[in-house]
């Protein structure tokens, strides 16, 4: 196993901060810098990891950086937040509903139930 560049590392570290997956990153790294790694080789820069427990404090600092950073930025994506989803699945269930499409309709208004906490379940109360 080569050893990798420090551009390539970073890219690597940030992209795993960002829940990317170690296939995922093989693939980008591939097309971003035209090498060849393994998941193994991905995945021994991932401080969550057992095989990233040896990583450098200073990949282990950019990691928790920039997962920081992505947990700011999620606050700025509508679809992330829970309110936004349910006004989408109320307009889509109102709309299916006009439709006369009431099976569409029953699927929207179980997803908003469990997007409201798993309120939607089939089991008996005792």
């Amino acid at each position: 196993m080569a050893a990798l560049p420090p551009v390539v590392k970073a890219f690597i570290v940030q992209a795993l901060a960002c829940y990317d997956t170690p296939s995922q990153v093989v693939k980008s790294v591939q097309e971003e810098f035209s090498l060849n790694i393994t998941r193994q080789q991905v995945e021994s820069h991932d401080p969550t990891k057992a095989n990233g427990r040896k990583l450098a404090q200073k990949w282990v600092d950019l990691f928790t950086f920039t997962r920081a950073q992505l947990q700011k930025k999620l606050s700025t994506i509508p679809i992330a937040n829970k309110a936004y989803r349910l006004r989408s699945l109320d307009r889509m269930a109102a709309d299916a509903e006009c439709r006369s499409n009431y099976a569409m309709t029953a699927q929207l208004l179980e997803q908003a139930a469990r997007e409201c906490g798993d309120a939607y379940v089939n089991r008996k109360k005792n």
